[in-house]
């Protein structure tokens, strides 16, 4: 595991998406009330659906194949029960791979799918341009690959049909934003980084730009630790950090709950309590965040992927594909969950279900 102090110059390499870079910083008092009106709005989620209303009628049956990064990724996991949840609804054939979090294992998982002939694929949690020669090989074949968290934005990307997620780098943001309020401009901050993939590092890219602007936060380090390695090694990263930085630790910011669903052992639980350290995640919503933040333990807040309504989206973009239509185009706008609308939009569930009626949405476009 690397832990990584990054200074002003690299950060001015990263993505600016606030005004300004991250070593031209503004008035606190006009950071913290932008900030304030940006969490605000990000914790209100329409209840009107906002996506397509038009495409082609759903095909006859068909066989499609779902590449998942890592099944107990709660994330994959659940975008793949939306995706079989809407599969079953269209008649069509769902045959699963599951990498178990193994990056060596892409590749074969490619070809084993690609060998089933299948009328489309889902690249779940996998970085489609670190398959480059994979995404060649199933366009050779007229294979239409969608990805869920495959790029770093949404849409058409490193030849897939269209990539579906909330924008990455305004989940990070949002994340961000949040610890600085609640901080109220004070926060001092870890973050916890997953350098394996683009997409996470989009995240967290973001969240260290935004604690950047800041002028009277600190961001005290980014820790690099591979979300399938969180469990080994978060108890032990903690009660360093805590050593390390003492009561100037008041935020740990992660682009997974599952860095802080890792966090069990009773040792790390007691050094997280009496510091009253605050945990936010940007991503994707587990049901252990949703009982943190309603139990009010540790975690205050987390950016949550509707993941279910994902599922259906992405067998809505493979039928496009299919019928040699463009892409809807659609993307899920960020959405913070906090204690204060924890009981809305899917969360007596502990999950984010959007109550936007998407399911018939979906039906009436395909016609079901």
């Amino acid at each position: 595991m690397k832990s990584i102090s990054l200074n002003c110059a690299a950060v001015l390499a990263l993505a600016l998406t606030l005004a300004g870079s991250a070593c031209a910083q503004e008035n606190p008092a006009l950071f913290l009330g932008r900030a304030n009106a940006r969490v605000a709005r990000a914790s209100a989620f329409r209840s009107n659906w906002d996506g397509p209303v038009s495409g082609p009628k759903i095909a006859s049956k068909r066989l499609i194949v779902f590449i998942g990064s890592d099944f107990r990724n709660s994330g994959v996991a659940g975008v793949a029960a939306g995706t079989r949840e809407a599969a079953a609804m269209a008649g069509w054939e769902v045959a699963t791979i599951d990498c178990y979090g193994v990056p060596s294992r892409h590749a074969e998982a490619f070809s084993r799918a690609m060998a089933l002939k299948p009328a489309g694929i889902i690249l779940a949690g996998i970085d489609a341009q670190m398959q480059a020669k994979e995404m060649r090989a199933a366009a050779g074949q007229k294979i239409p690959v969608v990805g869920w968290h495959a790029a770093t934005k949404t849409g058409p990307a490193d030849g897939l049909y269209t990539n579906v997620t909330t924008d990455p780098k305004e989940v990070g943001q949002i994340a961000a934003l949040l610890g600085i309020v609640e901080s109220k401009g004070k926060a001092g901050v870890v973050v916890f980084a997953d350098s394996s993939s683009l997409y996470a590092s989009a995240k967290s890219n973001e969240i260290v730009d935004i604690v950047r602007q800041c002028q009277t936060c600190s961001l005290l380090g980014v820790e690099d630790v591979p979300l399938t390695e969180a469990a080994a090694q978060l108890q032990q990263r903690v009660a360093a950090l805590h050593q390390k930085y003492g009561a100037h630790w008041t935020q740990l910011i992660g682009i997974n709950d599952a860095y802080f669903d890792a966090l069990t052992s009773p040792a790390a639980l007691a050094i997280l309590a009496g510091n009253k350290l605050q945990a936010i995640s940007a991503g994707d919503g587990s049901r252990a965040a949703y009982q943190r933040i309603r139990g009010k333990t540790l975690q205050i807040g987390t950016v949550p992927e509707p993941l279910n309504m994902q599922g259906w989206q992405l067998i809505d973009e493979l039928n496009r594909a299919i019928a040699g239509q463009k892409p809807s185009g659609y993307e899920t706008p960020a959405y913070l969950v906090t204690s204060q609308n924890i009981a809305f939009h899917g969360g007596q569930q502990n999950s984010f279900e959007p109550s936007n009626g998407y399911r018939s949405e979906y039906k009436k476009i395909w016609k079901k």
